[in-house]
């Protein structure tokens, strides 16, 4: 697991599971020759995406960035079209780390995508129950309703299992959210109609998590969107704006979908790498 000490801030990456998906989906209209230099691509056309959840460990509180694939629960076609390679190790790594999924007491959601709620419920026997039973669960409202009421292509996606059981855990918000005066939540769309970003604050500097409008280190150039994307317009404004706002800020960007960088900070034109946790290690 690879950590990060962000002032009063520690931050762990979790093992919510690892996806295989077609690198064409991923970045949309950009031609394989230009974004293949900036991301590796296996033969089938693949590129690694983790699914890993981040523990925010801040004032007593502990905060999870998601939740991952889950566990069992998944089908082998979905397992297939998903490109599954592993499922979640939540619960092992809290382990590890002294904490059972008890002691998760938030959860903030960038969105309600299956990759991303699946770990949010658990099977438990023939049924499904909340996997942090004890947690406030933060998400937009938009993204909230939509999780409930899909339309003809997020139904999909936003399966019931995800969200029944955890609806009494729900606190919705409508374009921001300030949580323990460090940690806030700002509405976007684009990705998804409710999707969100996530600011932490500390001493002075920000770390920027944009979830899938920014789903890699690959993705920096604001016209890099997902073929995914519901609204690619709107997933093209937010990220130039918050962009701009974050290199001229010096923000440190985090990740849930990399699978060779957790945290990193551009230089003020974007066009290089400074300080940065790379995952286990590897190298690109």
């Amino acid at each position: 697991m690879e950590k990060f000490q962000f002032h009063d801030m520690a931050l762990t990456w979790l093992d919510g599971g690892t996806t295989w998906l077609d690198g064409g989906t991923m970045f949309g209209v950009v031609p394989k020759v230009v974004w293949s230099k900036r991301y590796p691509v296996n033969s089938e056309n693949q590129i690694e995406l983790p699914t890993h959840p981040i523990l925010v460990q801040y004032e007593g509180h502990n905060i999870l960035i998601d939740s991952g694939l889950g566990e069992g629960k998944l089908t082998d076609r979905q397992k297939r079209n998903l490109g599954v390679s592993s499922e979640s190790k939540l619960e092992e790594n809290l382990a590890e780390l002294g904490l059972t999924a008890k002691d998760i007491d938030t959860v903030l959601m960038t969105h309600l995508h299956g990759d991303h709620a699946a770990g949010l419920t658990k099977r438990q026997g023939e049924s499904f129950v909340s996997a942090f039973p004890n947690a406030k669960i933060h998400v937009s409202a938009i993204e909230w309703d939509e999780m409930q009421h899909p339309n003809i292509r997020s139904r999909n996606t936003y399966w019931k299992e995800n969200w029944e059981p955890i609806a009494a855990q729900v606190e919705t918000f409508e374009s921001e959210k300030t949580l323990f005066d460090a940690i806030q939540m700002i509405h976007t769309g684009g990705h998804s109609n409710g999707h969100s970003v996530i600011k932490l604050m500390s001493s002075g500097e920000t770390i920027l998590h944009m979830g899938d409008i920014m789903p890699t280190h690959a993705h920096q150039n604001p016209l890099w969107v997902l073929a995914y994307d519901d609204y690619p317009m709107d997933s093209i404004y937010a990220k130039e704006k918050l962009m701009k706002e974050a290199l001229e800020n010096s923000y440190y960007f985090t990740f849930y979908h990399d699978a060779y960088y957790r945290v990193l900070k551009w230089s003020q034109d974007g066009k290089e790498i400074g300080e940065s946790v790379k995952y286990q290690e590897k190298k690109i």
